[in-house]
């Protein structure tokens, strides 16, 4: 494995991305938050700095999810669709280069999409006169990184062997069944059928826990999880997103073209 073509591929993967206008996103968010900062104070006088902060905060990640899973998806199935694929593949880059460089070059764009969001809401914080916890603010969008990382390998798992429909929808599916992995088992324990406790509990193994990453409500008060639990759902991240990639990798070096 050459990092040197791994980084070829994230090079040219990046600037594909970028020039598909996804960075006009900033400007949708900056819109919303302006928004809602005019909008909130007159719903909840009392409540109404929290509730800026946590939508700016949902709205990072929504924005975030929705390019990782869209952008995500396609990647791969983009590629052999314009038989582009054939080229890479008949040069000297392996297809675990290809998927890994595939990764590395959208998670480069959702980085820069997540600082950019940041420094937005950063700012209007501050134009707005809100008070904010920004140490809980910048950890709670740093796991928002690792979130968006692990989607977007989960992405790759699905856009490897089907439509980018279909993986779109299984994609959000994990998404949504992952932030609610740990209601999934309360409810098999409620249900006191073995059956569903047995489901449930194998969901739960499964799927990956993305609440051990969602920090914003932590975020908003500024009441974070101790620095022990930070770092274990960190690397349970990373170690989950290299699941999955090894995964896509698997899957895609048995297709043929």
């Amino acid at each position: 494995m050459n990092v040197g073509r791994i980084w070829a591929v994230a090079s040219n993967g990046f600037r594909e991305v970028i020039r598909d206008r996804v960075l006009y996103l900033i400007g949708l968010f900056a819109l919303l938050l302006i928004l809602a900062m005019r909008l909130l104070p007159e719903v909840a006088t009392v409540t109404s700095d929290k509730m800026v902060i946590d939508f700016g905060l949902a709205a990072i990640e929504l924005l975030g999810v929705i390019v990782a899973v869209f952008v995500g998806t396609g990647l791969i199935n983009k590629e052999i669709e314009k038989r582009t694929v054939l080229v890479l593949i008949a040069k000297p880059v392996s297809r675990s280069e290809f998927i890994l460089g595939k990764h590395l070059g959208l998670s480069g764009v959702l980085g820069v999409l997540v600082l950019a969001m940041a420094v937005i809401y950063l700012l209007l914080l501050s134009l707005g006169k809100i008070d904010y916890p920004i140490g809980s603010i910048l950890i709670s969008n740093l796991f928002l990184f690792f979130e968006l990382c692990l989607m977007t390998a989960a992405a790759l798992v699905f856009g490897v062997f089907t439509s980018s429909l279909l993986a779109t929808m299984l994609s959000f599916g994990v998404y949504l069944m992952g932030n609610f992995s740990q209601d999934l088992v309360e409810l098999g324990n409620l249900s006191e059928n073995s059956s569903i406790q047995a489901i449930t509990e194998v969901l739960y193994l499964i799927l990956p826990d993305l609440s051990r990453l969602n920090l914003k409500n932590e975020a908003v008060y500024g009441v974070l999880p101790s620095a022990t639990n930070l770092l274990s759902n960190g690397v349970y991240a990373w170690f989950y997103t290299t699941i999955l990639l090894a995964i896509a990798i698997l899957l895609f070096s048995r297709r043929e073209f």
